[in-house]
């Protein structure tokens, strides 16, 4: 059986890093946003954990070749609420990528489920590999006839 002790010894250490930080000790502090990215097929997969935060407090901008992800994850008590622990971290997070000249930053697509957020950025068309046709042919049999 797990306890909530009532009494905590860092109690005093919590209070100076409140009054440092802010009033819920974060308010200062950058969040962790943890990131995978990959490349599939055309695309490159950029992935950011965001457990709890609702995608409606979530804002992906570009603004020219950098992205920008901000999400805000406040408390889930109330102000009258006596909280015996508060270790999730609380705030607002944030986080930027450059994108290279070869990526399509006008066709970024975003979705959010199961506390993941899912950005699709897919390669611009210049970028992408093409076949050059070679021509030639033709024109030598036609100057040596």
């Amino acid at each position: 059986m797990v306890m909530l002790m009532r009494t905590d010894p860092f109690r005093e250490l919590d209070r100076l890093s409140q009054q440092l930080f802010g009033t819920d000790g974060t308010a200062t502090r950058p969040a962790a946003m943890p990131m995978d990215a990959y490349r599939s097929g055309d695309d490159y997969i950029v992935k950011f954990d965001l457990p709890g935060v609702p995608a409606d407090a979530i804002d992906v901008d570009v603004e020219r070749n950098v992205l920008t992800v901000k999400a805000e994850r406040g408390p889930d008590y109330g102000e009258n609420d006596d909280v015996q622990v508060a270790e999730r971290p609380r705030g607002t997070f944030s986080r930027q990528l450059f994108l290279g000249e070869t990526l399509d930053a006008e066709h970024v697509e975003a979705s959010c489920e199961a506390g993941v957020l899912t950005l699709r950025i897919p390669v611009a068309e210049r970028a992408k590999p093409r076949k050059i046709s070679i021509s030639g042919g033709e024109e030598r049999k036609k100057i040596n006839a």
